[in-house]
């Protein structure tokens, strides 16, 4: 039964849901449709908006295209490789191929979400060479599946803006959030971490059911998946020397590791951000490849799969442009959707409806930072209003919105990169974990929260 429904979803999912590129096309007309009703602004405001906003992610663009580019790059290094392919034989069937992979994306997601990423797909691609008979779609999405959890973890940007309280905090929530929250209540409170761990056990168990049957399953050469090997000649030139000189690169490297290890000591501790999380797989991949052109070589043949990031991430800008944009009336399209479940919100419920909010909103507004900028100010002070601890109204649109990540292609792009698949691939079984990690962490808000928090 459960098959037959997974089938289901997989199939709806093939035949209609249109490459990630189109189907942000058409998230743009729906939002901008819809704002011109709810916000009151004019055709012409609309369009504004989202001019406005379609290059406030350049930064952000850049971010993600190099995670995916210098983490890629890292992975084909002789060292790395060869860890990567340790790793890759533990799983002996595809079952167990499954849940190894869900459980240590999970893991490293949790620790940095910009590491799981890449390690998820980079280790589904290496175990799908040694596995005979598993899914590679399935696989690809159990490892993606460890995204869920990531705005729970040591790099959720809401609670660590929480924990370092400054002016702007008190700005951002409307005056609600007077102080610092320690991390103990957000991400280290008993009940998050109820949460976290009942996610990872029962969706390892859940991707490891979804696994199609023999006649079902869609499995790739593993010949397809073999990275070309360049040849190495001999250098004979000046230039040639200066393009295989390890010393070069030790030395590059060498500033690297310096800049790491002073900011460590200036702020008494390593903040993996995703500049210093980038930075350390820049560094990593310089010493590994051991030559600069064997690097450049990497990081040319990398760059091929980030096009869909340079392509898409202006558009979901974009989309975020209009979502936050005031109208006239003094209300955004964001703004409206989170009023109307604060409305009709108790204080058992408040959690809960909030989190199903911030599901909503990150459909449109895909990013943490720009999800906190628009929600905060409405949803911190009416949950303070009601008698919801800030901790917890915070780590509502935390889990809100990494859940929606499930079907949103926007974060999914990197890994997609990597594994050399389409949205549509992956999506059917993502539907899955949306529904299974929905249900749990619900669930974990209304029975967990009033009695731990």
């Amino acid at each position: 039964m459960f098959k037959k429904f997974t089938n289901a979803c997989v199939n709806v999912v093939q035949k209609y849901l249109p490459d990630a590129f189109i189907f942000c096309i058409i998230l743009t007309i729906v939002v901008f449709l819809a704002a011109l009703p709810v916000t009151g602004m004019k055709l012409w405001d609309v369009a504004d908006a989202w001019g406005k906003g379609i290059w406030s992610l350049l930064k952000f663009s850049m971010q993600m295209a190099l995670v995916l580019v210098l983490g890629t790059a890292l992975a084909t290094a002789p060292p790395v490789k060869r860890a990567i392919n340790a790793a890759a034989g533990v799983p002996k069937s595809p079952t167990s191929a499954i849940v190894f992979i869900t459980v240590v994306s999970m893991i490293a997601c949790w620790l940095n979400w910009g590491f799981g990423l890449v390690v998820g797909a980079i280790l589904a691609k290496e175990i799908a060479k040694k596995v005979k008979g598993v899914d590679y779609r399935l696989l690809i999405a159990s490892a993606y599946s460890g995204f869920v959890i990531w705005h729970a973890g040591f790099s959720g940007s809401i609670p660590l803006q929480l924990a370092s309280y400054t002016d702007e905090i008190n700005k951002q929530t409307a005056g609600a959030v007077t102080e610092s929250i320690p991390t103990s209540q957000t991400i280290f409170s008993a009940w998050n971490l109820i949460i976290v761990v009942a996610i990872i056990i029962v969706i390892a168990f859940v991707n490891a059911k979804m696994h199609p049957l023999p006649e079902d399953t869609v499995t790739v050469d593993p010949k397809l998946l073999v990275e070309e090997k360049v040849e190495l000649t001999k250098a004979t030139t000046p230039a040639e020397h200066l393009e295989n000189s390890p010393f070069l690169s030790i030395t590059t490297a060498l500033i690297a590791i310096t800049y790491i290890i002073h900011s460590v000591i200036v702020n008494k501790g390593l903040n993996l951000s995703l500049d210093v999380v980038n930075l350390i797989f820049l560094t990593l991949g310089i010493i590994f490849h051991g030559t600069p052109i064997s690097y450049v070589r990497a990081i040319t043949d990398a760059s091929k799969s980030a096009g869909g990031i340079i392509l898409q991430f202006p558009f979901y800008a974009g989309i975020m442009g209009i979502m936050t944009a005031a109208g006239p009336n003094g209300h955004s399209l964001a703004g409206a959707i989170s009023d109307f479940f604060v409305n009709i919100s108790t204080q058992t419920t408040f959690p809960l409806f909030t989190f199903l909010s911030a599901g909503i909103v990150n459909f449109f507004v895909p990013s943490g930072g720009g999800q906190w900028a628009v929600q905060a100010p409405i949803v911190m002070p009416a949950g303070n209003s009601i008698g919801v601890s800030p901790a917890v109204s915070a780590m509502a649109i935390a889990w809100g919105d990494a859940w929606t990540n499930m079907l949103q292609p926007f974060w999914a792009l990197p890994a997609l990169g990597i594994a050399g698949l389409g949205a549509r691939d992956i999506m059917g079984y993502c539907a899955i974990v949306l529904i299974v990690t929905g249900i749990i962490i619900g669930c974990g808000f209304l029975f967990l929260v009033p009695f731990l928090a």
